[in-house]
């Protein structure tokens, strides 16, 4: 059976909760890898952000159009032979098999960090959609990838430029080890 370790990737969700830094390090890990960069929060209705605002934590239903339009995007890219880095937080083990559809060359990148670092950055934060007080919700939601899912973990606690040196270092050291 191919569970996938052999495939090169077409597509990286990298995920997390919110504050964790997803939408800068996926633009900077595109940039670096020369792929597309998408931001997953495009993709929500407009019915999500306006309850996110309001400071009302998204339900299962709300979020399944969302995971389905980003799903949808990354048929598009990688069925037309694309390359896309998609930031999207992916807190639960089903939201991940709905991005991914069954296709093994999507790979998950999850952005570890402690709530008070998390904390403390989206204090920082201007003119985001997502006000702070909803991020033990996201916590209470986040089902850390399992080995199964073989996600890349990396630590937030760096500068953005050690974490894509980690994530790269992880999938160059991972098609070195498969090489024959």
């Amino acid at each position: 059976m191919n569970d996938g370790s052999n495939i090169s990737p077409c597509a990286l969700i990298v995920m997390g909760v919110s504050g964790s830094g997803k939408s800068t390090v996926a633009s900077r890990l595109a940039e670096r890898l020369g792929w597309t960069f998408e931001d997953g929060d495009r993709f929500h209705p407009a019915s999500n952000v306006a309850k996110m605002s309001a400071g009302h934590p998204l339900n299962d239903e709300d979020r399944w159009p969302w995971l389905q339009a980003i799903a949808d995007e990354i048929g598009r890219v990688c069925d037309s032979g694309g390359h896309v880095v998609i930031a999207c937080s992916a807190l639960k083990r089903t939201y991940r098999d709905v991005l991914m559809r069954g296709r093994n060359d999507v790979r998950f990148v999850f952005l570890d960090g402690n709530r008070a670092l998390i904390a403390e950055r989206m204090a920082a934060r201007k003119d985001h959609f997502m006000p702070p007080g909803l991020l033990d919700s996201q916590f209470k939601t986040l089902e850390r990838p399992q080995a199964d899912e073989r996600a890349i973990t990396v630590s937030i606690d760096t500068p953005v430029e050690t974490i894509v040196n980690n994530i790269v270092a992880q999938m160059t050291g991972e098609a070195r080890t498969r090489r024959p």
